[in-house]
C-alpha cells in the first residue's frame, strides 16, 4: 500500500501550489500527551495559494480538554476560528516536500464544565465560559501523496488571552489537503 502510494505520487507531473490555487485541509490531533482520548482537536481550512509555494489560513477548529479536579474530569470545549498565513521554508524542486510555517490570529468560545459552575462535590468553579483570541503558531510538514492530495504532520502553538486556563496550548495532528 505505501509502495502504490510511493509510486502514485512520483508518477505525478502537475504544477503544485499554483498561484490562487485553493484546497481544504482537515485536521486531526492531540492536545496533550496525557489521556489522549479525551484530549484532541478537530479542524477544517480553507486554503488560498499566493506566490513561491505561501498561502492564506482560514480555519475553524474544534477542541476538546478535560482537566483533573480530585477525581473528576472537567471537560473543556472551545470553539476556534483562525485566520493566518503560512510561508513555504523549504521545498524540493518539484514540491514533493515542503516545510512550511504558519502565524495566525484566533477567536472563538470556550466553554467549562458544559456551562455549570457547581461541580458534584459543591465546590465553586471560578473558571467562567468566555471568547478567547490570541495566536497560534504552526510548523507542518507536508508531502503530496498524488497531484491534488496532500498529507500533512503539523506541530502547533497556540497562546490564548481571555482565559482562565491555559495561555500556552501546544498540539500535534495530521491532516489531509484536497487542492482543487
Amino acid at each position: 500500500m505505501i509502495l502504490m502510494l510511493g509510486l502514485v505520487s512520483i508518477s505525478g507531473y502537475a504544477q503544485r501550489m499554483i498561484y490562487r490555487q485553493k484546497a481544504v485541509e482537515v485536521n486531526a490531533g492531540i492536545l496533550s500527551d496525557k489521556d489522549i482520548s479525551n484530549n484532541y482537536y478537530f479542524n477544517i481550512t480553507l486554503n488560498s495559494f499566493g506566490r513561491y509555494g505561501n498561502y492564506w489560513i482560514w480555519a475553524a477548529e474544534f477542541q476538546s480538554r478535560n482537566t483533573d479536579y480530585k477525581q473528576w474530569k472537567i471537560p473543556i470545549k472551545s470553539y476556534l476560528g483562525e485566520m493566518g498565513y503560512s510561508l513555504q521554508l523549504f521545498s524540493d524542486n518539484r514540491k514533493f516536500i515542503t516545510l512550511n510555517a504558519g502565524l495566525a490570529a484566533v477567536g472563538g468560545f470556550e466553554v467549562v464544565n458544559k456551562g455549570d459552575s457547581t461541580l458534584i462535590d459543591g465546590a465553586v468553579l471560578h473558571s467562567k465560559n468566555q471568547f478567547v483570541f490570541g495566536t497560534a503558531g504552526r510548523l507542518s510538514l507536508e508531502t503530496y501523496l498524488s497531484d491534488r492530495i496532500v498529507f500533512m504532520v503539523q506541530g502547533r502553538l497556540r497562546v490564548l488571552w481571555g482565559t482562565d486556563l491555559e495561555k500556552f496550548r501546544p498540539s500535534s495532528g495530521v491532516g489531509l489537503r484536497i487542492n482543487f
